[in-house]
């Protein structure tokens, strides 16, 4: 797949713009805060309906506007679709063949994308709530039923965490709720975790050998998802549900004494083993790079198998973070398969067939040329 054209009215610092991409490679070349990044964000927001740098979503409308629109048109294989969203003071509309999607769950999905920004370089040392998200964004746009499951965990959680409090406070308050909530939240916490497994197994099926190769075949990578309840890898939701209400049912006290919920998904972390030794405690920076770089590499390849075309990349100001090695790595892999964007201030030093070849569009307070 590839976006064929990105139409922004009111979007940050750019007014109007029409912009026609190459199927292939795009570079967008300009100064910091002129407006690039900023394209790449339209571009993964047309995606998943949220923006990667923000959740204060009035950022993302220009200044004394009432309204940001962002439209792409994705060309597959077999169709052509216009995609739509349009944010307002009145809150985010969701539009797929010109029809607004009352789901999200209905939305994401007919656009892939995989983004590497030098944020993502944190994905291995950052904290657990980072990988969370990168688990939770690449697994909805291949089982957007997933977001459902998650929605409704995310509700329960915060109505069983109100209650939790209000017994912290008054421990006289009927428990009857509280275990109607329990079995609710466990209901859509199996099914989260159950499809997390399912989709790390797949991760690791990727990216080993892509990490084997960039370490020059010394080093073995092993990712691992470890959850708050004891599960291993391949139970059955029955199992998990069934570790779930034994959980709960001992810690129920250190619960209310607490006010929050301790075990579920929300608390869950993956982990990093190089070589057999945690990357996040015992890596080195190159270690911990070259970790991010095969996960994201390894997640073009996953999408392809499983929805059978390939995601657009977005590269935003991650090459310059990047040695040499690894920038040819990365450039090599995608090269004539992908469709990608490339950000950055310069391409000078970076000397590669893909970007030689690609489309270069020049960024300035808001206005491109090409």
């Amino acid at each position: 797949m590839h976006i064929k054209e990105l139409n922004l009215t009111n979007y940050r610092n750019y007014k109007n713009l029409l912009i026609e991409f190459d199927d292939k490679v795009n570079v967008i070349i300009g100064e910091n805060a002129q407006g690039k990044t900023n394209l790449m964000e339209a571009i993964y927001l047309l995606a998943f309906t949220k923006s990667h740098r923000t959740s204060k979503e009035k950022e993302l409308i220009r200044w004394d506007e009432e309204y940001a629109k962002i439209e792409g048109r994705v060309e597959k294989r077999i169709q052509s679709i216009p995609l739509e969203i349009v944010i307002s003071g009145k809150g985010k509309k969701a539009k797929l063949n010109h029809l607004e999607q009352r789901r999200l769950s209905d939305y994401i999905g007919n656009l892939n994308v995989v983004m590497f920004a030098p944020e993502d370089l944190t994905l291995v040392k950052g904290t657990p709530n980072i990988r969370r998200r990168f688990i939770d964004m690449e697994l909805g746009q291949i089982q957007p039923r997933y977001i459902y499951h998650l929605g409704q965990f995310q509700k329960v959680l915060k109505q069983r965490n109100h209650l939790l409090k209000q017994m912290q406070r008054d421990r006289s308050i009927n428990r009857m709720m509280l275990n109607v909530l329990t079995d609710q939240l466990i209901e859509h916490a199996s099914t989260i975790i159950e499809r997390r497994f399912a989709f790390l197994e797949l991760l690791r099926k990727w990216a080993k050998p892509i990490h084997h190769g960039i370490s020059h075949q010394v080093e073995e990578l092993e990712i691992v998802y470890s959850p708050t309840v004891e599960v291993l890898e391949g139970a059955s939701k029955e199992k998990i549900e069934s570790s779930f209400q034994e959980k709960f049912r001992q810690s129920i006290e250190k619960e209310i004494e607490r006010g929050t919920t301790l075990y579920g998904p929300h608390r869950d972390d993956i982990l990093f083993y190089v070589n057999g030794k945690n990357v996040q405690t015992y890596g080195s920076q190159g270690q911990q790079r070259t970790t991010a770089l095969s996960i994201k590499l390894a997640e073009i390849d996953l999408i392809y198998s499983e929805v059978g075309e390939y995601p657009i990349l977005l590269l935003d100001d991650v090459l310059s973070e990047l040695d040499d090695y690894r920038q040819s790595h990365l450039l090599n892999t995608i090269q004539g398969k992908v469709q990608t964007f490339v950000s950055t201030t310069s391409v000078d030093g970076i000397h590669h067939s893909t970007l030689e070849k690609a489309e270069i569009f020049r960024v300035q307070n808001g206005t491109v040329t090409s």
